[in-house]
């Protein structure tokens, strides 16, 4: 078997008494399994005495899924006066981790910002388009899951003014189009 066949946990992956059991997996019912996801590796065996391969798992470098506490980068989809609604693309500060399909999470009005939370307008924190960089803080419902951009780090991180032109940060809570001198109000990220 190559590195590039993918697991998830529970899958059979062969016979103990055809294959050894090596890192990330066990045994079970007499057959091989994979203990976590990743990519199956299968090693000859180099010993005359144990002829059988030795099996292995490893995960892949990074979160394959948004967990508790993870930073994502996403697009906001949609907005309403309680809630905005995010498009998670990566996992990661920098987006290091893209995701391969996108995963729904929403951004609650009480979740925006640390301070002043019941001051806090939505559609003056976001706007449909608008990249966000966020922490996850619940896996959510079974629809979506929840972030939080209640840190100076994490807020609006690229934005595109009403006239279409790319917006760069001017402060804390302003976006300026340098082409019409239009300033617009988000929940501006601070720059790591």
């Amino acid at each position: 078997m190559s590195t590039s066949t993918l697991t998830l946990p529970g899958q059979p992956l062969g016979p103990a008494s055809a294959n050894n059991p090596g890192t990330g997996t066990h045994i079970q019912s007499s057959h091989v399994h994979s203990s976590l996801a990743g990519a199956l590796t299968s090693v000859p065996s180099k010993s005359k005495s144990q002829p059988q391969p030795t099996l292995t798992i490893t995960r892949p470098a990074g979160p394959l899924v948004p967990e508790t506490g993870t930073v994502v980068l996403g697009r906001i989809t949609r907005t309403n006066p309680r809630q905005a609604t995010l498009s998670i693309l990566a996992l990661g500060s920098g987006g290091e981790h893209t995701c391969r399909d996108t995963f729904p999470a929403l951004i609650r009005q009480q979740d925006i910002r640390a301070t002043e939370i019941d001051k806090v307008k939505v559609a003056e924190s976001f706007r449909v388009g608008d990249v966000v960089r966020a922490v996850v803080i619940s896996l959510g419902d079974e629809r979506s899951y929840f972030c939080s951009t209640a840190k100076n780090e994490l807020g609006v991180v690229m934005a595109v003014s009403e006239a279409g032109n790319q917006m760069v940060p001017v402060s804390w809570r302003e976006f300026l189009d340098e082409r019409t001198g239009v300033r617009e109000v988000r929940k501006v990220a601070k720059p790591v």
